[in-house]
């Protein structure tokens, strides 16, 4: 499954082509789409398998859909 197929923000997708990945990792593939549907997923698997950026990917996605310009910290 290519990133493409997860429907992310084209400047998420941008990023990930110019870091060199074309096809996501069967735990994204599992992942993001759940986490996409604000399910909870519990993952665990071993090192290198994509297990950061299946979280991470779609917390940008959330954040990338926030239109309200976050200036600073509250006080």
């Amino acid at each position: 499954m290519s990133f493409q197929s997860l429907n992310l923000h084209p400047s998420i997708l941008k990023a990930i082509v110019d870091q060199g990945y074309l096809e996501s990792t069967p735990m994204q593939k599992k992942a993001i789409p759940e986490i996409l549907l604000k399910k909870h997923v519990l993952a665990t698997a071993q090192t290198g398998t994509g297990k950061t950026a299946a979280f991470v990917l779609p917390i940008l996605q959330f954040l990338s859909q926030n239109e309200k310009k976050i200036k600073g910290p509250r006080t």
